[in-house]
């Protein structure tokens, strides 16, 4: 399993970027791989991604959230296998720090080959700055889910 941890900060309120990661359906404006997301209910998703031209779908459930502080999933079935978590930490009344972790398992000799160089690290912090031009291009979300989904 590969894991992946990157970290970028924004120039906007934890509750803003919070809940602007809380509208799953918007990531494909930021997130260069995700071709659609459908929000199934409050605890799931279904995805579909391209990398390295081939096209996989999964489902995932988020497995804890908490407002203003993390948002944990796992893929449930489909083409891929990880888990991750995405956490906030106000810096200041206006800015947040934004960490990603995603442990993930590699499928097929592109995606090994992938990782064994970085790929997936480049990718996750290109994917956090078009968040962050996203995010404080916006100034405020395009909406939210307070939700608290416990481990």
């Amino acid at each position: 399993m590969v894991q992946i941890i990157e970290t970028i900060d924004v120039d906007v309120p934890v509750r803003t970027a919070y809940n602007q990661w809380t509208q799953f359906e918007s990531f494909p404006e930021f997130l260069d791989e995700v071709e659609s997301i459908t929000q199934v209910d409050a605890t799931h998703t279904r995805w579909t991604v391209k990398v390295g031209g081939a096209t996989r779908e999964f489902d995932a459930e988020i497995t804890e959230q908490h407002p203003d502080e993390r948002v944990a999933w796992n893929s449930v079935g489909g083409d891929t296998e990880h888990a991750g978590v995405v956490t906030f930490h106000k810096l200041t009344d206006t800015s947040t720090r934004v960490t990603v972790q995603i442990d993930w398992e590699p499928a097929g000799m592109l995606e090994k080959i992938g990782s064994l160089v970085g790929v997936g690290g480049h990718a996750v912090k290109q994917d956090l700055g078009n968040f962050k031009k996203f995010i404080e291009s916006r100034g405020v979300e395009n909406g939210s889910w307070r939700g608290d989904v416990d481990a």
